[in-house]
């Protein structure tokens, strides 16, 4: 009996034993088949955007949307919302002919707001001179960048099936040269001509079009992005409408692009809260070419300076090498630091829990320099901090290692040839003589310890030549970001060649796909003047100084609308394209709408789509006039955040109490003002 006890023992253990494995292989399966598979990992969960390194704190996690505040705050912009987009032809609009003069083959260099703003102009270059179009060139190599193969130049960072299904009653395109030309370009037997900024359509019919004519192919140069002049003919007016089609509908990010674009935007916006997109437009470029080297007072100063003497070197900047920044600042032409941004939107009445997203690639100075923003604001995120790496990763395709790439460069001639004549003659290498007394600064970030050794900057790595090309998909995942945010601020819109920059073009997005979407556009000349009377108590600013910031926002969203028309419009069309691209609706005509030249009627099947959305806006603006109260509070303009105590909150009751009817008289002071004007 006991011999019979310890068999069943066992094989009852056995099957325990057998029945813990089955479950455990169908828990792996079901694990597997919930997280699916990608070609070359297992995708992500949805789960919530606590697994990223941003994990978000409110104050309150309940949003209340159907209050004055909020509609101060995040609500659209009165007066322009019956602007809507409309880039169709709009008179008579012929095919592209079978037969056309010959082949443009396009080489576009530079970041990503040139190549951005290059395509368009390149495509109305091609209508213009009746030409078929060879996909434009945008990534000229990828091995010798250890890039992936898989998305080759222009579909590197576009979608190239969609662009060419986009523009094909526009312009004729094709991917790639003939044969017979794609050899003769190899061998650089084709006219060349290298594009200069803002080119006129004469230009290009009466030096181009002979050119292609005589040989059936042409290539064009464009090196600092936007190869057409920005505001054409009246005559030409389609060919705007033509740039807007490609801009605003024609270039979609690829696939991978677009799909991470979208899962950031979705964890953006946890509990369904708004959010601020903030660029900062710190870009080494563009402070040494406006001579802004001395708001840093640090290591960064003369790697500005250096930027800047290079730049006078080659005839890219015409000024003097030592400039006074402080002038410079008080005179609107150096970005807003973040600090000072941050210090904008707490006063006009943001609070600390708000989330910002900083877009628009590297900030010079790094993550130093947004200490102070994140002082302010406890949700301060980017890219990084709402992706994994392997998310990127999959973004970038699959790329060669860093030893394969070291294999790629292997050493010159003449360092093969002095090691193997040391080898054979034994001897010592004589010492080098001592480097000159000149400061040195350490590679503390890796890139910045050249600046004293040599003149020249260094030549890049192929490291670095990844990291650049990566930029490219890094900045349009911060442009879909920036164009979808409830609110965009910009710290400056230039670049380092004084052409209007990433948020130029943000700006121009969003102002021709939703014009009343909330975008500030500060006068930093005014800003300037404000902070300076504050300077020396930043952190303790009295109410008419916050009355003062506020209207100043307040107006920059229209006024700052129409400066741009003005400014930024005369460089880039694509930073205004408005009024050839844009109509108002047949039942609510708006002054301000027509006031920035807008006369085209929409079409009568978008009226009825609009209606209901602008009695909304009526009625908000109605309750708006009725009470203004801020529930924020000014007396606590720069108040550390709360923690959740009892005390805390009923601290936070009495504050709220107490300021609301101070915040309440500025907001009638606010009104009066603007009906006396």
């Amino acid at each position: 009996m006991k011999g019979e006890g310890k068999v069943f023992l066992k094989s009852r253990m056995k099957w325990i034993g057998l029945l813990g494995l089955v479950l455990s292989a169908f828990s792996l399966l079901v694990h597997f088949l919930l997280a699916g598979f990608t070609d070359d990992s297992i995708s992500d969960y949805s789960i919530p955007v606590t697994i990223f390194s941003w994990r978000p704190i409110f104050d309150n996690p309940r949003f209340a949307r159907h209050t004055p505040l909020y509609r101060r705050l995040w609500g659209p912009t009165r007066h322009v919302e019956t602007l809507l987009p409309d880039a169709n032809p709009r008179g008579f609009h012929s095919d592209p002919p079978a037969r056309t003069n010959g082949f443009v083959f396009v080489r576009i260099q530079g970041g990503f707001h040139e190549i951005r703003n290059s395509i368009p102009d390149v495509v109305a270059v091609s209508r213009l001179l009746n030409a078929t179009l060879v996909i434009p060139e945008i990534q000229s190599t990828t091995s010798s960048k250890g890039i992936s193969s898989q998305f080759k130049s222009f579909a590197y960072l576009y979608n190239e099936e969609h662009f060419m299904a986009t523009i094909a009653n526009d312009v004729r395109v094709v991917k790639t040269l003939p044969k017979n030309l794609k050899w003769a370009r190899r061998k650089k037997q084709i006219p060349s001509f290298k594009v200069s900024y803002g080119s006129s359509p004469y230009y290009y019919l009466h030096h181009v079009l002979p050119v292609l004519i005589k040989h059936s192919v042409v290539e064009l140069v464009v090196p600092h992005g936007g190869c057409l002049q920005a505001i054409l003919p009246s005559d030409l007016e389609e060919y705007q409408r033509l740039r807007c089609r490609v801009a605003f509908h024609g270039l979609q990010f690829r696939k991978e692009v677009q799909e991470l674009s979208t899962k950031v935007l979705q964890r953006l916006r946890p509990l369904g809260r708004p959010f601020i997109a903030y660029d900062p437009g710190m870009t080494r470029e563009a402070l040494a070419y406006h001579g802004c080297a001395e708001l840093f007072q640090d290591v960064h100063t003369e790697l500005i300076q250096h930027k800047r003497a290079w730049m006078i070197k080659r005839g890219i900047v015409k000024g003097k090498l030592s400039v006074d920044s402080a002038e410079q600042r008080l005179a609107g032409l150096c970005p807003l630091m973040p600090e000072e941004v941050g210090i904008l939107l707490r006063a006009y009445g943001y609070s600390w829990d708000t989330i910002i997203y900083v877009a628009g690639g590297e900030v010079f100075g790094g993550q130093r320099t947004l200490i102070p923003l994140h002082g302010m604001f406890e949700n301060v995120v980017d890219r990084t901090s709402l992706s994994t790496s392997w998310e990127l990763a999959k973004m970038y395709g699959r790329e060669a290692k860093h030893n394969d790439i070291k294999k790629m460069t292997p050493p010159s001639v003449e360092v093969e040839t002095k090691h193997d004549s040391l080898k054979s003659t034994r001897q010592r290498p004589q010492p080098l003589p001592p480097p000159p007394a000149r400061p040195k600064y350490y590679n503390i970030e890796g890139w910045w310890g050249w600046v004293a050794e040599s003149d020249n900057e260094p030549e890049s790595t192929v490291i670095e030549l990844r990291t650049n090309a990566h930029k490219l998909l890094w900045e349009a995942i911060d442009y879909v970001v920036s164009v979808e945010a409830d609110v965009f601020i910009s710290g400056f819109d230039r670049d380092g060649k004084g052409h209007p920059s990433f948020a130029s073009l943000v700006m121009g997005h969003r102002l021709y796909q939703s014009a009343s979407a909330k975008t500030f556009r500060p006068d930093r000349k005014q800003i300037a003047m404000l902070l300076e009377e504050i300077r020396d108590h930043m952190y303790e600013a009295n109410h008419t100084w916050i009355t003062s910031v506020r209207k100043l926002l307040k107006r920059s969203i229209l006024e700052g609308l129409m400066e741009s028309s003005k400014r930024s419009k005369a460089f880039s069309f694509l930073s205004h394209p408005v009024p050839e691209c844009s109509c108002i609706t047949r039942t609510h005509p708006v002054s301000n709408a027509t006031n920035l030249g807008v006369t085209h009627r929409c079409p009568q099947w978008v009226d009825g789509a609009v209606s209901e959305r602008l009695k909304e806006y009526k009625n908000a603006e109605k309750e708006e006039d009725l009470d203004e109260e801020d529930l924020s509070s000014s007396g606590l303009f720069f108040g550390h955040k709360e923690s959740g105590g009892n005390n805390n909150g009923n601290n936070e009751t009495v504050n709220s109490e107490a300021n609301n009817k101070e915040e309440g008289q500025l907001e009638d002071q606010e009104e009066l003002e603007g009906s006396e004007r």
